[in-house]
């Protein structure tokens, strides 16, 4: 990879490149934006082919965190970091001190949370190097478990999806099809049996369906065959990718909108969808409750404060479909129009002030 040609390509504005010996750390932190304030974003611990995938994937990943804070509203740029390795077996209390002290040494430019592969534990271990991360204990001024913060920003999301699409915000009796019913979704299936929903489910792992099943007399499909039911709203809450050629065309439902991250396989993927009439909830909009909650971690956080702001992902998702209207552009496009705008808006103010 020519890594200065991929950081002016997307406008990066910093790599950094951590090592230490004895521990084994292996990480790479990404600082993509940080016009609207300090990046935040999770570190990810996975087991990579190569250190070229974690270099691409932590640039990806990184972008991705600048336009999901912006369109969320919040005061924050975006990054991310990488740390080589398998999170079984190649963790210990050393790795993830030394990972403090780096992020420490970037004196607040950057604030990392949990991803994949990272726990509660690894945040308290970092922040006894550091105070610039998120996510951790509750002994620490946590907001504790995300996950039914995110799943009510889903849910709100959805209703906005619902009324661009059906006149009307009312879930109920609304068939919603759920692809994956993990922590997230199973809290986001509370919301939808409150209201009247009726859910179809699936899941590879049993005990997660069967959990479905029993709190909400939720339906159950095959995994394979969950495109392909007759539905209001198709809600992807597992893996990335799967609006891809072979699913559009099987996808009975009028809206799009889960939890998932990276739901397009491709960008021309948004494009189709578009076409065909579907109302798209871009993921990084809809699935900002986790980072809004960790968000507030920064401002002693507050519970009541937080699901206050999570309740303006209704304005949000909606503001997005009326840009994705009024440019008469996809509206996964749209999000990141939205986004392009406040940073632009932001940077003009702040280069004004240097003048």
């Amino acid at each position: 990879m020519e890594l200065f040609h991929e950081m002016f390509q997307d406008n990066y504005e910093q790599v950094i490149f951590c090592q230490e010996k004895t521990s084994g750390l292996k990480a790479i932190i990404a600082i993509h934006d940080t016009t609207l304030g300090p990046a935040l974003g999770g570190t990810r611990m996975w087991n990579y082919d190569n250190e070229e995938d974690a270099l691409r994937d932590v640039l990806r990943l990184s972008k991705g965190m600048t336009y999901k804070n912006a369109a969320a509203g919040l005061n924050l740029g975006g990054g991310k970091a990488v740390i080589i390795g398998d999170a079984r077996t190649d963790k210990n209390e050393g790795m993830f001190r030394a990972f403090g002290r780096y992020i420490e040494g970037l004196s607040g430019r950057y604030i990392t949370a949990e991803d994949v592969g990272t726990t509660e534990a690894d945040m308290d271990t970092i922040y006894q190097e550091t105070s610039y991360v998120t996510g951790k204990s509750k002994a620490f001024g946590s907001g504790g478990n995300p996950s039914p913060v995110t799943a009510y920003g889903v849910y709100v999301g959805m209703k906005a999806a619902a009324k661009e699409a059906f006149g009307t915000d009312s879930l109920e009796n609304k068939r919603v099809a759920v692809q994956g019913v993990g922590n997230v979704s199973f809290e986001l299936c509370r919301y939808l049996h409150k209201e009247g929903a009726q859910l179809i489910v699936s899941d590879i792992y049993e005990p997660s369906v069967k959990r479905a099943v029993d709190a909400f007399g939720a339906e159950v499909v095959n995994v394979n065959d969950i495109y392909d039911v007759e539905c209001d709203i198709f809600a992807p809450c597992a893996l990335g990718a799967v609006i891809n050629d072979d699913t559009i065309s099987r996808l009975r439902s009028k809206v799009i909108a889960g939890a998932a991250n990276n739901q397009l396989k491709e960008q021309r993927h948004g494009d189709l969808l578009h076409e065909k009439g579907f109302v798209y909830a871009p993921d990084y909009v809809i699935n900002a409750g986790g980072v809004i909650n960790v968000y507030d971690e920064l401002l002693g956080y507050d519970r009541d404060r937080v699901m206050k702001k999570v309740e303006g992902l209704f304005d949000s998702m909606t503001k997005v479909f009326d840009v994705s209207k009024r440019d008469k552009i996809p509206s996964y496009k749209a999000a990141d129009r939205m986004a392009e705008e406040r940073i632009a808006s932001i940077g003009a103010v702040q280069k004004s002030y240097l003048k």
